[in-house]
């Protein structure tokens, strides 16, 4: 934020500007000119993301739980640098590590963690599995169904990952991408996002290992399939 105004009924935020608008028009609608997200720009807004929430879950003074990660959250730059916005459902974590209790159910339908459903404190576990969702989508290009139907999807991509194959990949990556995909990253994606939806919230990934995991596979654009 660049700066506010408050004084009585004059009331203005200013912000910066982002060119190329939400993930979610850029991902599901081709963006503004109808121009398709290419694997490149995917995997650099998962990566950003990625790092934001690694500060705000440990580098921030205050440690900050978002509560609504999703692709309409997200902001693209000219340079498709992605922006964390929406803040209003954000919560602050004391650094002593002790979680939140919060009221109400927080967020969005289909990126909302387990735990919401419980009496558990909440913690900055409910954002990985947030993000893990949007992993998912960066891949696959579509919305990612919610309740039951994502648990399944869920162990149908654990159980591929299991057998040691890898021709999968190529029919759960967006089609429209026509093959021109990373699949060594594509698959690194895979599997970040399928442990930050585990059903245990202990046994999700901290965002600061999801980006080690990430750009352990940052290298230059390979050619060929799955397979290769």
């Amino acid at each position: 934020m660049f700066g506010f105004c408050s004084e009585r009924s004059h009331r203005l935020l200013v912000s910066e500007f982002v060119e190329n608008g939400s993930l979610d028009k850029a991902l599901f609608g081709g963006g503004a000119a109808g121009r398709l997200l290419r694997w490149s720009k995917r995997y650099k807004i998962g990566v950003g993301v990625a790092k934001g929430l690694a500060y705000l879950h440990h580098e921030c003074l205050e440690w900050v739980i978002h509560c609504d990660v999703k692709p309409e959250n997200i902001l693209l730059d000219q340079d498709w640098e992605p922006k964390i916005a929406d803040f209003g459902l954000a919560k602050l974590l004391n650094k002593g590590g002790a979680g939140s209790n919060v009221s109400r159910i927080r967020g969005t339908r289909g990126y909302i963690a387990p735990e919401w459903a419980s009496s558990l404190p909440i913690n900055g576990k409910v954002d990985v599995y947030s993000y893990g969702v949007v992993l998912l989508e960066l891949v696959k290009g579509r919305e990612s169904p919610a309740g039951w139907v994502l648990r399944r999807t869920i162990m149908t991509l654990k159980a591929e990952l299991v057998s040691g194959e890898e021709a999968w990949i190529g029919q759960f990556v967006d089609h429209r991408l026509e093959g021109e995909v990373h699949w060594r990253q594509a698959m690194v994606m895979m599997e970040i996002a399928l442990a930050c939806l585990e059903e245990e919230r202990n046994r999700r990934p901290t965002m600061d290992s999801v980006v080690q995991m990430l750009l352990s596979c940052d290298d230059e654009f390979p050619s060929g399939g799955p397979d290769t």
